[in-house]
């Protein structure tokens, strides 16, 4: 996977924090769907939450970002402390209704991230984990709030950080250009 080989060639350094949160709520999401009988349209949810875990146990050992803020800390503890939530509701639905904003909070500390350093990560990545998440949508076998809200929620998600990324990215080449008078 092209996300993991630039970890392992230090051209991206991707938030720690983000990416246990991300793991951990993903993997618990794919439980929830099948649960709703998601069918196979879960199964890239389950594989993405085993690879998003993985990535977050590289972001860990290569030190990818080691600037954690007091918000990245608030996002991290609030999004942690929220998964038991969804034992006590005992209803699919709302474990993923809970897991979906605990997977947008865990956006917080690479939106910080990547708004201060946006060559930090990878549109591409980013355009398929979005991607992705449509096609999961459109291979679902059961189509419901349950099924459906957790990859639509994150692919836009995806998408508003990727405009982010750009109009940075953007803006840093332009303060750059008048600086130096080009």
């Amino acid at each position: 996977m092209p996300y993991i080989r630039a970890i392992l060639k230090n051209e991206i350094q991707p938030h720690v924090f983000s990416w246990v949160i991300w793991g951990t709520t993903t993997f618990v999401v794919f439980l929830a769907q099948l649960a709703d009988r998601g069918g196979v349209g879960a199964w890239p949810i389950g594989v993405s939450g085993c690879i998003t875990i993985f990535i977050a146990v590289l972001a860990y050992l290569k030190r990818a970002d080691i600037t954690i803020t007091k918000t990245d800390w608030l996002f991290f503890v609030v999004a942690m402390s929220s998964l038991p939530l969804w034992f006590v509701t005992a209803d699919p639905m709302w474990a993923v209704v809970i897991l979906t904003l605990v997977d947008v909070l865990g956006f917080g500390p690479t939106v910080r991230k990547a708004y201060a350093s946006p060559h930090s990560e990878s549109l591409l990545f980013f355009s398929l984990f979005a991607s992705r998440n449509i096609l999961v949508i459109f291979a679902l076998e059961h189509i419901s709030i349950t099924t459906v809200l957790f990859p639509a929620v994150i692919a836009s998600a995806c998408m508003l950080l990727i405009g982010m990324i750009i109009f940075r990215r953007r803006r840093i080449t332009i303060n750059n250009q008048e600086t130096t008078g080009k």
